[in-house]
């Protein structure tokens, strides 16, 4: 086991969970600023040349977990790692933005789904080789099907 660390702090337009977008077709366009503790800037160093970036954070708002849980875009029962809840064994979430700009220790980014003030605890650039007709979306796909049919 390990202990987290906050390395900074996310500036968001979303105060509460109900303001961030859920559910088919949610889309998560706004704009935040990852805001890096001082002492981790060195940790930055080269991190323009990406576009985008994984982000994991803590959902430090969250209380509890549930393993089965019915998610905004279904109205089937879903194994919690099979969905994006909250409600998580441990309350860790990522997140994929597109990075606008550095600026020192902050991070301009576009994408975040994350409340205000939220705990980073990594940041990784988005690297993949994987074609996206192989990746396959699961539940999320039929349940679109079963909204549209």
């Amino acid at each position: 086991m390990f202990t987290s660390r906050a390395i900074g702090f996310v500036s968001s337009p979303y105060k509460d969970t109900g303001q961030v977008p859920k559910g088919l077709g949610a889309k998560h366009e706004a704009d935040g600023v990852l805001k890096i503790l001082p002492e981790f800037e060195a940790g930055l160093t080269d991190i323009e040349g990406f576009s985008h970036l994984f982000v994991i954070w803590e959902f430090d708002r969250a209380r509890g977990f549930e393993l089965l849980g019915t998610p905004p875009s279904d109205n089937r029962a879903h194994g919690v790692f099979a969905t994006r809840s909250p409600r998580r064994p441990n309350p860790i979430a990522l997140t994929i933005v597109e990075l606008l700009r550095r600026e020192g220790c902050e991070l301009h980014v576009r994408g975040v789904d994350m409340l205000d003030g939220t705990a980073i605890l990594d940041i990784k650039p988005l690297l993949s080789s994987i074609p996206s007709e192989r990746l396959r979306r699961g539940w999320l796909a039929e349940a679109e099907a079963r909204r549209k049919g």
